[in-house]
C-alpha cells in the first residue's frame, strides 16, 4: 500500500482528495501543492490560522485549486436558512449548539487535543455557517473545559468549549460544542432572533415564528453533499464555474475560531481584525 507522500508525487496523478486527521492537513496540503497537484481538502485547512494563509499564498503561486470543503453550506438546512433569513426582520441575537453524547468516548484522533485541534477550530464549520449568514465578527470571548482520559495520555473523554461573539452589525451570538461522555444529552440546535420573528432549527426540522403564525421550513437530507462538492470542483476545474465557497471566506472562519482560541487561553476578549 502506497503512503500519501508516494501518491502526492505521483506524475499521473493531478488532483488530491484530504480526507485525513486534522492534524495531517496542513503538512499533506502544502506537500501536494508543492509537487503541483489541485487539492481539496476538509475543513480546517490548518490547525493554525498563519499556517492555512501559507497554504493559500502557496496555491496561488503554483497557480492550483485549493478547496476546502464546507459542506453545510450546501444543505438543504442552510439554504432553508438563508432564504428565511428575510422574513425575521434585523437579526440580533442567535444561539448555536452542538453537543453530541458519546458513551464511552473513543479513543481516536477526534478525541486527541494536538490532533484534532481546538474544538472551534476542528469544528469550524460551526463558525462558517454564522459568518456566512451574518459576516463580519468584531469581538470573540470564549471559555473551554477538558476532561481528560485517564486510560489514555493526550486524549480526552469530553469536551465543553462556549464562544460569545460579537459581530460588526451589533448581532450577539452565542455558540456551544461540546462532546463526549460528560454530555449526557445530544443537542443540535440554531435559534435566530430578529426584530420581526424567530428561525428555528433542531435537527434536520425547522420552523418560522412571524407575527403572521407559525411555519414549517423544508430543509431537506444532509445526504449526497460530499458528491454535490466533488461536482462543483469538477466543474469548476473542467469548465471554470464558480465553486460554492471562498478561499478567502474559509480562511475568515478559521481567523474566528484561531481568535476563540485566544480568548480561551488568555480569558481575554479578543477582536477579530
Amino acid at each position: 500500500m502506497q503512503g500519501w507522500r508516494d501518491l502526492v508525487g505521483r506524475s499521473d496523478i493531478d488532483l488530491v482528495i484530504i480526507c485525513s486527521a486534522n492534524y495531517e492537513h496542513e503538512k499533506i496540503v502544502r506537500t501536494a501543492l508543492e509537487h503541483g497537484k489541485h487539492v481539496v481538502v476538509e475543513y480546517p485547512l490548518a490547525l493554525e490560522a498563519i499556517e492555512a494563509t501559507e497554504l493559500i499564498d502557496l496555491a496561488k503561486r503554483q497557480n492550483k485549486l485549493l478547496h476546502v470543503e464546507h459542506i453545510e453550506l450546501l444543505s438543504g438546512i442552510h439554504q432553508s436558512i438563508k432564504a428565511a433569513l428575510p422574513d425575521v426582520g434585523v437579526p440580533f441575537h442567535v444561539r448555536s449548539a452542538s453537543l453530541m453524547s458519546q458513551q464511552p468516548a473513543p479513543e481516536k484522533w477526534s478525541y486527541h487535543r494536538e490532533q484534532f485541534g481546538f474544538p472551534l477550530v476542528g469544528a469550524v464549520s460551526r463558525i462558517h455557517r454564522l459568518t456566512d449568514l451574518f459576516g463580519a465578527v468584531a469581538t470573540v470571548s470564549c471559555q473551554t473545559r477538558f476532561w481528560e482520559n485517564p486510560k489514555a495520555s493526550g486524549y480526552f473523554s469530553s469536551c465543553l468549549c462556549i464562544a460569545h461573539l460579537r459581530f460588526a452589525s451589533g448581532l450577539l451570538a452565542e455558540m456551544i460544542y461540546g462532546k463526549g461522555e460528560a454530555i449526557w444529552q445530544t443537542n443540535r440546535t440554531l435559534t435566530i432572533q430578529g426584530d420581526r420573528g424567530a428561525l428555528t432549527i433542531d435537527g434536520e426540522q425547522g420552523k418560522l415564528v412571524t407575527a403572521a403564525g407559525d411555519r414549517s421550513l423544508e430543509v431537506g437530507s444532509r445526504r449526497g453533499l460530499f458528491a454535490k462538492d466533488t461536482a462543483q470542483v469538477l466543474d469548476h476545474l473542467t469548465n471554470g464555474t464558480p465553486l460554492y465557497v471562498s478561499l478567502d471566506s474559509s480562511l475568515y472562519a478559521l481567523q474566528v475560531a484561531d481568535a476563540a482560541r485566544r480568548s480561551a487561553e488568555t480569558g481575554e476578549t479578543i477582536e477579530v481584525v
